[in-house]
């Protein structure tokens, strides 16, 4: 990271930071993409329960790994202050902290996953897919957790490609963990959704390693020494990092949940339908990583800039982001609207399968609109190291207005199933519209503060 001085290097910088940001991403969610296709070559009662399970883990992951992406803006500020003495103990407490999270989801998960699942309105075979493809992935939990401390304290410091070559290494390592666990390949059992499952939790660790190896042993992280000196948990930095990560949590949670509630609610109609939906989601998600990558990105230098007190370029950087977001959207937009049909084959061979996925992608050209703006401004918002009012309006766009017309425009109009995508939609207009405010208000807030 370094200070920049004009709009050519500002381009430059995010350029650098961004890409390798987003191929992370993309490799990242790759892997839930590959499970949900191959899954969906096995039979449709995998895909559909796949979807179910992965519905319920996305937003329990999301959520509480967004927490600990609190560790971003902290060490990014601290570089911008020029104060390294203190990231080693932050990106080693927040480790503690994931240790202690995913073992809280762990055991709050084995209460909960069977009334959940028993009280939902799906076939059996459904049900029992659901259930050992969310046991299977709960092994690999620990290190997911631990990896995204390592990944937050890695793109802190501006070395995102780091991250992006790890990711790069793991993603044909679990795209041949699927094929031989879902189909059964050279003597091991056909495990179909399970199988996804279990590779995926298999190719957690492999990334968890690799990404302590690469801190522990080369520059410039090993310069921090986080590991050579081992201290007890220390409940002052975990307050700082959970007053900073729980509401980042919690909005991603909410955003991110709201998909998974449309899943859940689509129980209701038959296997086709759900697979239909989780085939054209999981494509519209894997779209998502644009301007969620862009978001990560925004964080990083905006609070680089922040951190040193240039706010005029913290705010360049901020609608830079936010207008590059917006056009590649306009060009997925466009690219989704013409190829749909052919982007459901991707998925499925079933005929009406093919139908209802290309319907729905079709609404899924409108909420990408949306997304491409309030992602981006809620990673600049972390920049700045303001999370609480941007939790509270997320929540306010997603379950007040998003879901609740989703659901009345499903159960009491004619759209049917598409009635949760329109309330999608909706959610997500009204998220990029309270959350471009309140950046230019905080903007405006920090200009005054810092004038005076």
């Amino acid at each position: 990271m370094r200070e920049t001085h004009t709009l050519k290097d500002k381009i430059t910088q995010l350029s650098i930071i961004l890409i390798p940001i987003l191929v992370t991403q993309l490799g990242m969610f790759a892997m839930n993409f590959f499970d949900t296709i191959m899954s969906g070559k096995y039979s449709p009662i995998d895909l559909a329960g796949v979807a179910i399970g992965s519905s319920l883990w996305v937003p329990v992951f999301t959520g509480l790994s967004g927490i600990l992406l609190a560790v971003t803006p902290i060490v990014a500020q601290l570089n911008g202050r020029g104060n390294k003495k203190e990231v080693p103990h932050t990106v080693l407490q927040g480790v503690y902290a994931a240790v202690a999270l995913s073992l809280i989801v762990m055991v709050t998960g084995g209460l909960v996953l069977n009334p959940i699942l028993n009280g939902m309105n799906i076939e059996p075979e459904v049900r029992i897919v659901a259930k050992e493809y969310l046991i299977a992935l709960s092994f690999g939990m620990i290190p997911l957790f631990i990896y995204n401390v390592l990944r937050s304290f890695i793109d802190a410091l501006g070395m995102t490609r780091v991250t992006m070559f790890i990711t790069l290494m793991s993603l044909p390592i679990n795209v041949v963990f699927n094929y031989l666990l879902i189909f059964g390949k050279l003597g091991l059992p056909a495990l179909g959704g399970v199988g996804a499952g279990v590779a995926s939790a298999l190719t957690y660790w492999l990334i968890t390693l690799i990404a302590f190896w690469v801190v522990h042993t080369k520059g410039p992280f090993s310069q921090y020494t986080i590991f050579r000196t081992i201290h007890k948990p220390d409940l002052a930095k975990w307050k700082e990092i959970f007053v900073i990560g729980v509401p980042i949590g919690l909005s991603i949670f909410f955003e991110v949940s709201i998909f998974s509630a449309v899943t859940l609610l689509m129980s209701n109609y038959d296997t086709v339908v759900i697979a239909g939906h989780q085939a054209a989601i999981n494509f519209a998600s894997f779209l998502y990583m644009i301007p969620l990558s862009i978001s990560m990105a925004l964080t990083i230098v905006v609070g680089f800039e922040v951190g040193a007190k240039r706010l005029r370029d913290a705010k360049i950087y901020s609608w830079m982001g936010v207008s590059f977001a917006l056009l590649l959207a306009v060009i997925y937009g466009i690219i989704l609207l013409v190829f749909r049909s052919e982007i459901a084959y991707l998925y499925s061979d079933d005929a009406y399968v093919l139908k209802l996925t290309a319907h729905f992608l079709l609404y899924a050209v409108f909420f990408q609109l949306s997304d491409a703006i309030q992602a981006p401004v809620q990673g600049a918002l972390r920049g700045y190291k303001d999370v609480n009012i941007t939790f509270i309006m997320a929540l306010v766009s997603y379950w007040v207005i998003g879901l609740p017309l989703g659901y009345i425009l499903a159960n009491y109009t004619t759209f049917g199933p598409y009635g949760y995508w329109l309330g999608l939609t909706s959610g997500l207009t009204a998220g990029a519209i309270t959350l471009s405010g309140r950046l230019l208000f905080i903007q405006k807030k920090y200009r005054k503060q810092y004038s005076h």
